[in-house]
C-alpha cells in the first residue's frame, strides 16, 4: 500500500470515529432534554376504611371516636362543671356597672375568668391527677375505675356549690328519688343543678356590685337636674367618678377575693 493511500485510510477512519462520537453525544443530549415520564398520581382526598379483622379493632376505633368527641366538648365541660360561669358573669356585670362600654375588652375578661378558674379549681384537678390519672398511667387502675376516681372530686365540688332548691327541682323533673349520699346522686342531675345554682349565685353577686354604682348614677343625675344642666349626659360626669372610686377602693382586689372565696372547696 502506498503512503498516500495509507494516509487517506487513516484520515477517513479518524473522520468516521469523530462522527460516531458526535452522534453519541447528540443522542445523550436529546435523552437528557427529553422530560422524564412520571407515574400518574391520583388527585383529590381519598379516605379508605378497612374491614376490622377482630372485635378488638372495632373496640379501639370506638374508643378513638369517643376520645375525639370528648376533646371537641372540652370547652363546654369547662363551662359546665367549673367556676368559669360565675366568674365571667360577675366580671361582665362589673364592666356594665362601670359603664365603660367595651373596656376591658371581652377577650380580656374571658382570659381573666379562665385563669381565675384554673386557680380556683387547682386543688380539685390536683386531686384528680393524684387519684385517677397517675394510677391509670401506671396501669394500677382500669379505665372504668379511673373514670369513677376522677369524677369523685369534681362531683364533690359541684355538690358543694349546688343549692337545695335547684337540686330538688331537677330531681323532681327527672322523677329521681332523693339520694341519701352523694355517691347515689346521678351525674346527669347534678350538672344542670350546679349550672342553675351558678347562674343564681352570679346574679346575686352582680346585684351587690351594681347597687353602689347605680346609687352614684342617681345622685349625679339628681344633682345635674337640680342645677338645671339637663342637656349634659349624666354618664359624662359619673363615669370618671366611678372609675376613680373603684380604683381608690382597690376594687379589683376586693372583687377577685370575693369571687374566689365564694366557692366552697
Amino acid at each position: 500500500m502506498s503512503p498516500c493511500r495509507r494516509t487517506g485510510s487513516v484520515v477517513f477512519g479518524a473522520v468516521m470515529l469523530a462522527l460516531c462520537v458526535a452522534r453519541g453525544v447528540r443522542a445523550q443530549d436529546q435523552d437528557a432534554a427529553r422530560p422524564v415520564a412520571t407515574p400518574a398520581v391520583p388527585t383529590g382526598i381519598h379516605i379508605k376504611f378497612d374491614a376490622a379483622d377482630s372485635p378488638g379493632e372495632v373496640s379501639q376505633s370506638i374508643k378513638i371516636m369517643l376520645l375525639l368527641t370528648v376533646l371537641s366538648l372540652a370547652p363546654s365541660a369547662i363551662i359546665m362543671t367549673t367556676s368559669f360561669t360565675r366568674i365571667l358573669i360577675v366580671l361582665g356585670f362589673l364592666r356594665r356597672a362601670l359603664g365603660t362600654q367595651q373596656t376591658p375588652p371581652g377577650q380580656v375578661l374571658a382570659a381573666m375568668a379562665l385563669f381565675l378558674t384554673i386557680f380556683t379549681m387547682a386543688p380539685v384537678w390536683q386531686k384528680i391527677n393524684a387519684e385517677a390519672i397517675q394510677p391509670y398511667m401506671a396501669e394500677e387502675l382500669t379505665e372504668g375505675e379511673a373514670w369513677q376516681k376522677g369524677m369523685a372530686p369534681l362531683r364533690k365540688f359541684m355538690a358543694r356549690q349546688t343549692g337545695e332548691n335547684e337540686l330538688d327541682l331537677f330531681l323532681n323533673i327527672s322523677n329521681t328519688p332523693r339520694p341519701a349520699t352523694l355517691e347515689e346522686l346521678p351525674t346527669h342531675v347534678l350538672i344542670p343543678a350546679f349550672m342553675s345554682s351558678e347562674l343564681k349565685t352570679a346574679l346575686q353577686m352582680a346585684f351587690l356590685i351594681y347597687l353602689p354604682f347605680l346609687l352614684l348614677d342617681l345622685i349625679i343625675a339628681s344633682s345635674l337636674m337640680s342645677l338645671g344642666m339637663m342637656m349634659l349626659p349624666p354618664m359624662m360626669i359619673s363615669l370618671p367618678i366611678k372609675v376613680l372610686l373603684f380604683v381608690l377602693a382597690d376594687g379589683w382586689n376586693v372583687l377577685i377575693r370575693g369571687v374566689v372565696t365564694s366557692f366552697s372547696l
